[in-house]
């Protein structure tokens, strides 16, 4: 969905809303990332990490080894950029606020289906 988004939004937005909403989308993609890769790593730890990765690819950004790269892959050019950008830091912390938002309502959501399941088994009551 994440890559979806990011997509449609290149295609209907253009300037600093494309650029930044793609940072944004960029981070909110390592969160999945790595929720997939750690499905029991709490929200917090997600988007911590996700934020670290892509503050390091951006300052990575500050040698030349990512333009380098860029120049030869165009995949290369869409995981490490390469060009260091401030502005992009701050739109790396609104994606990982992002997935770390969603990523919380979703495990409080399923905590709760747990709960009436093992309640309805039990005989009980759910309790919320």
């Amino acid at each position: 969905m994440v890559v979806g988004a990011g997509l449609a939004l290149r295609s209907v937005a253009t300037g600093s809303v494309a650029k930044y909403g793609g940072d944004a989308l960029y981070t909110l993609l390592l969160v999945a990332l790595v929720v997939v890769v750690a499905p029991r790593v709490t929200p917090r730890v997600a988007a911590v990490s996700a934020l670290v990765l892509s503050w390091g690819v951006e300052f990575l950004q500050l040698s030349d080894v990512p333009a380098e790269l860029s120049r030869r892959s165009a995949v290369a050019r869409l995981v490490l950029g390469s060009t260091f950008n401030p502005p992009d830091l701050f739109w790396y912390v609104v994606g990982a606020a992002v997935g770390w938002l969603v990523h919380t309502v979703s495990v409080r959501s399923l905590s709760v289906r747990g709960r009436r399941r093992r309640s309805l088994r039990s005989g009980n009551e759910p309790q919320l």
